[in-house]
């Protein structure tokens, strides 16, 4: 009767999954089927993660509008419902224009807003397809740490190659995605091997959309990939090493500064255009 296997992430081989190491190197293996059952399922804390992202992202898209003195209903593929350009400013769009005249700050609000309901729409998704797989090898806060930091270096990007006004949550999500392509390089074997081609598939067709849909920030697509990559890089995975207490202390680190730019970017936004009324 064959025994199921399992590549190890040391040596590369195929080994007994019934056994907590690598017969051939000795290595720590990951619970035979449990990546498969945590990408489909969900751990909590991953869910938990990856819902408050999106329940913040829609919350954010929707003050846009509220405070909007006009929401457009047409303006191509992604104009349907977008609020103006100046709530979006004073919440916290980014580019040069933005950080030269509001601050640094907008590199971390940026990330949470967007243009269109069709733009929150396609960002969630893949934010929903691939932040399960993810936090599956790398841990829910690294997950956080990852998609933060490297939206934030989207941005950075974008500011140094001159894009005057940005926006969405593309910049991490791609970030998610250079974390991936990371993993699989640095993972091996099979199972490593396949991650890789599936996520280079991902970044091809990341530059395919980039040069024929006009308007997208490939700037913010490029940094947010990188960011991704040296994030995953400087943090590791759950096959070399389990989350500990610095990866969670910077996940919370992560979220009290989203926190504070958030409730800041709120708060002025509502401030500026209340005056503006009276």
């Amino acid at each position: 009767m064959a025994h199921p296997s399992i590549t190890c992430p040391e040596c590369g081989r195929a080994t007994d999954a019934r056994y907590s190491s690598c017969l051939w190197c000795g290595a720590a293996l990951p619970p035979s089927g449990g990546r498969v059952i945590e990408v489909l399922s969900g751990g909590k804390s991953s869910q938990l993660v990856i819902n408050g992202i999106i329940v913040v992202n829609v919350a954010y898209y929707l003050l846009s509008l509220l405070i909007s003195s006009g929401t457009s209903l047409g303006g191509g593929l992604f104009g349907f419902l977008s609020p103006d350009d100046n709530s979006l400013a004073l919440l916290g769009a980014t580019g040069t224009y933005p950080v030269s005249r509001y601050g640094v700050w907008t590199l971390v609000s940026a990330n949470y807003l967007h243009g269109g309901a069709l733009h929150i729409l396609f960002n969630m998704m893949a934010l929903r397809q691939i932040g399960p797989w993810v936090c599956a090898e790398f841990g829910a806060s690294r997950m956080f740490v990852i998609y933060t930091t490297s939206g934030v270096a989207g941005y950075v990007l974008s500011v140094l190659a001159g894009v005057p006004f940005t926006i969405g949550a593309s910049a991490a999500v791609c970030g998610l995605i250079g974390a991936l392509f990371y993993f699989g390089k640095s993972r091996g074997g099979n199972y490593g091997q396949a991650v890789s081609r599936e996520v280079s598939g991902w970044l091809i067709s990341l530059v395919v959309f980039g040069l024929v849909m006009p308007g997208i920030n490939n700037w913010g697509h490029g940094g947010g990939i990188v960011g991704g990559i040296v994030a995953a890089k400087l943090l590791g995975y759950r096959e070399r090493s389990r989350e500990n207490w610095v990866h969670h202390a910077a996940a919370l680190l992560c979220l009290l500064v989203t926190f504070i730019v958030l409730a800041f970017g709120t708060w002025y936004g509502v401030r500026v255009l209340s005056y503006r009324h009276f």
